[in-house]
């Protein structure tokens, strides 16, 4: 097995991802973090639009890291990976939703 092969812990020689498709990874990364951090030290947005548009920028970055860093887009073999995420996303949910939850419902803390 080839170092570069060993590197990547890939045994079929199949490239992950070009120098173009990381540059544009990275610079659409930039980019969706500058405009949260913009907007929120500048006092652009207040209220609901703020959210809105924080969590959108946070949604697309996810997007960005999962299809140029993650290659979830070239995956050939069963989707193992995106299951596995998918799982994870589920299981975060239930944490996060369950934990407002608690935390709105709960009596003995009020």
């Amino acid at each position: 097995m080839a170092q570069h092969e060993f590197v990547h812990g890939n045994d079929d020689g199949e490239a992950h991802g070009s120098f173009r498709s990381y540059t544009a990874g990275f610079l659409l990364s930039l980019v969706l973090t500058a405009i949260p951090v913009a907007i929120v030290l500048n006092g652009w947005l207040e209220g609901i639009s703020n959210a809105i548009v924080l969590m959108a920028a946070a949604v697309l970055q996810l997007f960005v890291q999962l299809l140029f860093f993650m290659h979830l887009r070239e995956e050939k073999k069963p989707r193992y990976n995106l299951i596995s995420l998918l799982l994870g996303l589920v299981i975060l949910l239930v944490i996060v939703a369950g934990s407002m939850w608690i935390m709105t419902y709960n009596m003995v803390a009020q």
